[in-house]
């Protein structure tokens, strides 16, 4: 196995640790680079690379926010279901949490299954990531000036129901569909839309990704079979290795960085980006 392959999965690996968080499009910047570094290895492979790749983005979260989302244990359990016996060791309110994620999921999960194919074979193109970058990132902007001065209607995940987990999961279904949304940016922009905080909505964001991201890298491996080559599992392992390391630092970075800003900065980067990649695009194909 070549060395610069190596170093090419590091790579992915960090552009998918530093975008799979910050609301920027993991998918689409991971596009973007395969379109000026591209892995010596098939479509195949590839197509499976770019979901599975993030599982190591999501295994920082649960290392980052074990206490938040491990609903068993009696230690710092504010509602159990029972103040004695086996009721005892069972959180109820992050059973709560995970309920309301299972339906945050549904909209995705449904289109996943169903048309993962087809959205992948029309849509995961530069013209579309721009679009998104550029749409989104207009979003963000706007959602930030309208909500400047104004008090936040959720400002705890206890304080997230049914109908707001629904609304959430209806946005991140756009980032299923359309690549250069970002599952991060829609969900976080439909979270903004209803009152939540950006503190309370990026958590959801982070624990969503969770069932969301394990869900499509199983769905992507069956599809791609266990027929891996060696090569194939280093590229792999080092890119998931990567994403880990690399998101460790992101969310910790994220998570200080809004308490004191907000998201406008990141509607203004996707402006750009998705403007330059356009460029780009329509000045290749004069030149083709």
């Amino acid at each position: 196995m070549e060395l610069i392959e190596v170093l090419k999965a590091v790579l992915f690996g960090i552009v998918e640790g530093v975008t799979e968080w910050l609301p920027i499009s993991s998918t689409g910047h991971l596009i973007l680079l395969n379109e000026v570094v591209k892995l010596k290895v098939s479509d195949e492979f590839y197509s499976m690379f770019e979901v599975v790749i993030q599982l190591g983005a999501i295994l920082a979260v649960v290392v980052l926010f074990w206490s938040q989302i491990w609903p068993f244990g009696r230690k710092n359990n504010v509602a159990p279901l029972t103040k004695r016996g086996p009721g005892a060791w069972i959180k109820t309110d992050i059973f709560k949490l995970w309920f309301h994620i299972l339906v945050s999921t549904i909209p995705a999960a449904v289109i996943g299954v169903l048309a993962d194919d087809w959205v992948e074979e029309h849509f995961y193109n530069y013209q579309m990531v721009s679009v998104m970058l550029i749409l989104f990132g207009i979003a963000f902007i706007l959602i930030e000036n309208s909500h400047k001065g104004k008090n936040s209607r959720i400002n705890s995940l206890a304080d997230i129901g049914y109908d707001t987990a629904l609304f959430i999961g209806l946005f991140q279904l756009i980032a299923a569909i359309f690549p250069g949304t970002s599952r991060s940016g829609a969900t976080i922009v439909g979270a903004l839309l209803i009152g939540v905080s950006r503190t309370v909505a990026a958590e959801y964001t982070f624990f969503l990704a969770i069932p969301v991201m394990f869900g499509a890298s199983i769905l992507k491996i069956a599809k791609f079979g266990l027929d891996f080559s060696t090569s194939e599992v280093v590229i792999l392992f080092v890119g998931c290795v990567i994403a880990f390391a690399v998101s460790l630092i992101v969310i910790r970075f994220l998570m200080g960085y809004i308490k004191k800003h907000d998201f406008k900065v990141f509607g203004y980067y996707r402006i750009i980006l998705g403007i330059f990649v356009l460029a780009c695009g329509f000045l290749g194909a004069l030149h083709a």
